[in-house]
């Protein structure tokens, strides 16, 4: 039998590598750079080398074509931007570059020679190996390492500040987040929405920020510091600020209190998992409802909160419009179409009723609150009911700058329909017949981010402080419980049956 391509290691195709190069005003530095590229990658991969100058009015181009023509066996394409994309921009364009020309590795080199091109086969093994989505090279991983290699002492302060912060807020633990010395693989860098970063130089922090939201693997390795006779054209109190912003609107995003589409990067529906632990509509609900109750779970989905009333000896009947698959006993299922406005859902034998998050979902609130109680009788029925608050301060601020935007997940959900203030779900129950209105202002889901760690508790509290202040202003969603009452029909029913002469 011959040997195919597809049997024998030996016809293995080489990975793709794409050694990005960008370039602002690196006329005295470019062909040092280009020199040093190791050329035994150009054996290991199927390697080109691009150059993008960003718009420079030095020689940069013409020293990178002069060292094309020099060295034809080289395979380098140099580009030059019209007009200046600045040092994100730039990488924007080298990363669709990679992406649409089938690239499987992407290594970021930075044209000023601060860092050294010989470290590029050892940055790019982890990621050809599948160990990782993104190798960073870090300065800071060997001690002392970058003020020795010349890193400015305020550079060195304000990096290690920034690191200690954004692994604090993103609960990462990498050594270095401002390190431009990067190796992508290049299908982990196709579904992160990169295109929607900054331009400027915080477009690093950006990624990191997608990455982690991803889930991506990410892997650090030492590299010597070099800092030379180059330009920074880096604005340090200006760059800090935009670092902090952007992982201050992650945490944000990530609780879902400001959604920002640049990090929408999880595919899963994580949002709608159950919130314990901590103080959040889902504890509250569990507190509520004693130990063997029987329970109306509408809009349960995938019963996680039906399972946990059930380990309290709770009967649950989950209703939703699909089935819920459980072995559990006190777990039981009933498939309805919450907006079909026909629908009778049986409460008789239930004397707890639970709507978490669910009455901003339907187009018809009112409606489906009338037919609910249309099945109640004289003997009271506890209903336990969330939602999120729409009067929240991040939205009140949002709408004060002029902003009012749909997201994935949070208040602002694009599958809600009805939004609610304190007084507008107070004011709909009243109307529907609910006496004996408890209400408790809800914190931001901060642990989701920061962990249920010293930092993620502080914040809760903090929330719940400002809620004691103002519940309306500083609760993120309204949880309540009420009594039901009968409605007309069923009072005159019963009635007339009371009144009825006994029969002869």
């Amino acid at each position: 039998m011959n040997d195919t391509e597809n049997d024998h290691p030996k016809f293995e195709r080489k990975k793709k590598l794409l050694v990005f190069v960008v370039t602002y005003f690196a006329e005295s530095t470019l062909e040092d750079v280009l020199d040093r590229i190791p050329r035994s990658i150009f054996d290991e991969y199927a390697c080109e080398v691009l150059v993008i100058d960003d718009a420079s009015k030095d020689r940069s181009v013409e020293i990178g074509h002069a060292y094309q023509t020099k060295h034809p066996d080289f395979r380098l394409k140099v580009l030059h931007n019209e007009f200046n994309q600045g040092y994100g921009g730039n990488q924007k364009l080298g990363y669709t570059y990679a992406i649409r020309n089938g690239f499987d590795i992407v290594a970021l080199l930075h044209g000023d020679a601060q860092y050294a091109p010989e470290e590029l086969p050892r940055l790019c093994q982890p990621v050809k190996d599948g160990a990782a989505d993104a190798v960073f090279g870090s300065r800071m991983m060997v001690r002392g390492r970058a003020l020795e290699g010349g890193m400015p002492l305020y550079k060195f302060v304000g990096n290690r500040v920034l690191t200690i912060a954004q692994n604090a807020l993103l609960g990462s633990s990498l050594s270095e987040f401002h390190s431009g010395y990067r190796v992508y693989d290049v299908k982990a860098l196709s579904t992160l929405p990169f295109h929607l970063n900054s331009n400027d130089f915080h477009f690093d922090t950006e990624v990191i920020i997608q990455l982690i939201n991803a889930k991506a693997i990410i892997l650090e390795l030492p590299i010597p510091t070099y800092y030379g006779n180059e330009i920074s054209r880096v604005n340090g109190m200006k760059y800090a600020k935009n670092v902090m912003l952007a992982t201050l609107q992650n945490v944000a995003h990530r609780a879902d209190i400001l959604y920002q589409r640049r990090f929408d990067v999880d595919r899963s529906n994580a949002h709608y998992d159950l919130k314990l632990g901590y103080a959040s509509s889902h504890t509250f609900a569990i507190e509520s409802i004693p130990s063997g109750s029987k329970v109306a779970d509408i809009g349960g989905g995938q019963a996680l909160l039906a399972a946990q009333l059930a380990e309290k000896g709770c009967h649950v009947r989950v209703v939703d419009q699909f089935p819920v698959e459980s072995t559990n006993p006190n777990i039981e299922s009933s498939v309805v179409d919450l907006e079909d406005s026909r629908l009778r859902i049986d409460t008789t034998d239930r004397d707890h009723i639970l709507l978490l998050d669910i009455i901003e979902h339907l187009g018809d609130p009112e409606g489906f609150l009338e037919r609910l109680r249309s099945g109640f009788g004289h003997e009271p029925k506890r209903l336990v009911l969330s939602t999120p608050n729409i009067a929240f301060i991040v939205q009140r601020l949002q709408l004060l700058a002029g902003q009012f935007n749909y997201g994935k997940a949070g208040i602002l959900d694009i599958t809600h329909k009805r939004l609610f203030t304190i007084r507008g779900i107070r004011r709909m129950l009243q109307d529907n017949g609910y006496r004996d209105i408890q209400i408790r202002g809800v914190p931001a889901p901060f642990p989701k981010v920061l962990g249920n760690g010293p930092l993620g508790k502080l914040a809760v509290s903090t929330n719940l402080l400002l809620i004691r202040i103002s519940m309306s202003l500083f609760s993120y969603q309204i949880f309540l419980t009420a009594n039901s009452t009968p409605d007309v029909d069923f009072v005159l029913r019963s009635t007339e049956i009371s009144c009825s002469p006994p029969v002869a």
